[in-house]
């Protein structure tokens, strides 16, 4: 049977759609703004595609700290802008930096 023959096929789709919308807008966020960042700094496309991609990666592991910190969901669209803006060499060098300090603690 075709996806559009199915209502109970789309109208389970709606709803993951809706239940993730935070999630789904934050990463595309994310990944707009990397894309537009090298297209401004005059990368090419692969550097496009591989930076946007692991933008929205970063981002998507990110936004579940909203909850363990009690943010709202709606913090999320921040943090797709942010990751998308900083970059994923930027988003290393803070967790370098913060990882070596809890070691250095140890």
């Amino acid at each position: 049977m075709k996806m559009d023959h199915d209502p109970s096929l789309w109208a389970a789709f709606v709803a993951w759609v809706a239940s993730h919308h935070p999630q789904l807008y934050a990463f595309g966020l994310s990944v707009a703004i990397a894309v537009v960042r090298v297209i401004y700094g005059n990368g090419g496309w692969r550097q496009m595609a591989l930076e946007g991609a692991l933008c929205g990666l970063a981002t998507l592991t990110l936004v579940p700290l909203l909850a363990y910190f009690g943010l709202p969901d709606s913090m999320a669209t921040f943090v797709g802008g942010a990751v998308g803006f900083m970059g994923v060499e930027k988003l290393r060098e803070y967790a370098d930096r913060i990882i070596g300090k809890k070691i250095e603690k140890v």
